[in-house]
């Protein structure tokens, strides 16, 4: 999107904009008695001023630009960081899970007390609807979606709302309950919103006990984490069947005939599959219905023995039910259990990550590795790749900077002024209360090139007044006066482009909020770096280069008149 918003901007600059110049005038002798104009000549006098002490006593702006790095780097510390901010987009989730194996009757009366919770909320008309499923992915589980009114239409957040439903879904008996709202870039999946991480290590016995440990230190000892919950649960009821293998061999009966017996018995034997018009007809060996109904009913049944007696199957097995884990799950193809844990309102991803990695520390012991999952990673992630993002922009911008300007001096003054643009970015972010986001990364990225920009406004017409001869401190103290007014300009003019993203809104607001505060806020700090601190950059950096001469377009046509008008040489 921003390339060809450059392209298309740049097409229209460099065709309309010359043509409108030709037909209007834009002079200012009819000017000269406004306001506006004494006004401008007041501002460009305290500048010159400025600009000129500056320069004179260079080590004073230097050392300001330093501190104000300094700081930016102290704040970026303190800035909230996240994957998304939180968004109302009209819509609260619940996601209830109960014990292994209670079922959906149970599961369907802790949707009762659920909807119970949520009626006053549909009274009030804050909410809308209620769409609830018993059994959600897992017989075991509860969804609920609550619709909320449009946010013209109720008084209270998105967030509000969640954060006031928290402590009394919390309190439901025999299950646990999580409340959350999902942002425009969060997962779809039926799972709770929060902080995932699995655990890994060789066995899962150990892992389990590792994340108890996790788990009870996260609803006792955190004030960031709460309500957390363990993927594994070793509770689901199994019937176990152990056969005396020493005994079906004395008896002579092989294992494969247990085992046939109990698999036709209970799910079915599929035997072969039938042609008939070259269609495969499946034969299933199965029992009646209804001829194994409880396990005491297994007891019962009959083997052959390879002497063709029936021996009783209670003779040769013992019967025992335990629990087990519903599912094992792998992340990596490592063992591994997942632990989730709510975030308490207010707080950034960012600063959950840190508290469970405090957690883990603490209570992980060796062998036992944690990975973030979901959003955590997500966000670990993309931090990575800004990194790389920055690099490369850096690195291209410099590169064609070096092609058109043929030197290294000049490419390296804009470049060492790109800095700023995000230390005055990390300033707007501070002053406004927006974290850094995905969103507020998008315009950091943008305010690389528009810092980069303005720099070259400056520099480049430096560099022509060194080639007409003026000193490097004449040709940057005249450049940057005259061109002050354009670096302004458009300072202010994309300023005013970013305000209505500022001042939006409405579902959706905080994704524009991010990117607006980054471009308004930074590029008006910016550009005071741009004014004062790259002229400063500039006359430190290209007295160590030698000013191109520049040939007059006089010279010029008279050196091509002689050139034309010499004879030809004998052949």
């Amino acid at each position: 999107v921003l390339a060809v918003a450059v392209i298309i901007s740049s097409f229209v600059a460099l065709t309309m904009g010359p043509a409108i110049a030709a037909r209007f005038d834009f002079s200012d002798s009819e000017n000269k008695g406004k306001i506006s104009k004494k006004v401008g000549r007041v501002l460009s006098g305290f500048y010159e001023r400025t600009l000129g002490f500056c320069l004179n006593v260079f080590w004073v702006p230097a050392l300001a630009g330093l501190g104000a790095i300094a700081a930016a780097i102290f704040l970026y510390t303190g800035l909230q960081t996240e994957l998304v901010p939180p968004e109302d987009r009209a819509r609260v989730e619940v996601f209830a899970t109960g014990p292994d194996g209670v079922g959906l009757s149970y599961m369907e009366r802790q949707a009762d007390q659920i909807e119970d919770i949520l009626q006053p909320y549909l009274d009030s008309g804050e909410v809308e609807s209620l769409f609830t499923v018993v059994g959600r992915y897992d017989p075991n589980r509860v969804g609920v979606t609550a619709r909320l009114a449009p946010w013209e239409a109720r008084t209270r957040s998105q967030q509000d709302i969640i954060a006031e439903l928290r402590d009394p879904m919390s309190r439901i008996p025999g299950a646990r309950v999580s409340v959350f709202g999902r942002g425009t870039l969060s997962g779809g999946g039926g799972g709770r919103s929060g902080l995932e991480v699995a655990l890994t290590g060789s066995d899962y016995a150990s892992i389990y006990q590792a994340a108890r440990d996790m788990a009870e230190m996260i609803d006792t000892g955190s004030d960031i984490l709460s309500n957390a919950e363990i993927s594994y649960q070793p509770t689901q009821p199994q019937l176990s069947i152990q056969v005396d293998r020493r005994r079906a061999a004395d008896l002579n009966v092989p294992l494969n005939e247990v085992s046939l017996v109990l698999r036709t018995m209970v799910g079915g034997e599929d035997l072969v599959d039938l042609n008939v018009n070259d269609e495969a007809i499946p034969i299933i060996l199965e029992a009646e219905t209804r001829a194994i109904s409880s396990p005491s009913d297994l007891r019962n049944l009959f083997v052959r023995s390879d002497d063709g007696a029936l021996i009783s199957l209670s003779s040769l097995t013992v019967l025992a039910e335990e629990g087990v884990a519903a599912e094992l799950d792998r992340v990596e193809q490592r063992r591994a259990i997942e632990v989730e844990s709510d975030i308490a309102a207010g707080v950034a991803l960012a600063e959950a990550v840190l508290e469970i990695e405090r957690i883990a520390e603490a209570v992980l012991p060796d062998g036992i590795e944690m990975i973030l999952q979901g959003e955590a990673d997500t966000l670990q992630e993309s931090s990575r790749e800004l990194l790389y993002t920055y690099g490369f922009a850096l690195i291209i911008v410099f590169l064609v900077l070096v092609a058109q300007f043929e030197s290294l001096t000049s490419p390296l003054v804009v470049m060492l002024s790109v800095p700023f643009a995000l230390a005055a970015a990390v300033f707007a972010l501070f002053l406004s209360g927006v974290s850094l986001n995905i969103y507020s990364q998008i315009g950091l990225i943008l305010l690389i090139g528009l810092m980069a920009k303005n720099g070259i406004l400056l520099v480049e017409f430096a560099d022509q007044l060194r080639a007409q001869g003026r000193t490097v401190k004449e040709a940057v103290f005249e450049a940057a006066t005259i061109r002050a007014r354009p670096i302004i300009m458009t300072v202010i003019s994309t300023a005013l482009g970013a305000l209505p993203l500022i001042l939006s809104t409405g579902a959706g607001a905080e994704a524009r909020l991010s990117i607006g505060w980054v471009i308004f806020g930074g590029l008006g700090i910016a550009a005071i770096f741009t004014l004062f601190l790259t002229p400063v950059i500039y006359l430190g950096i290209a007295r160590f280069s030698k000013a191109d001469k520049v040939e007059s377009l006089d010279d010029k046509m008279s050196d091509d008149a002689t050139s034309s008008a010499a004879p030809e040489p004998a052949a």
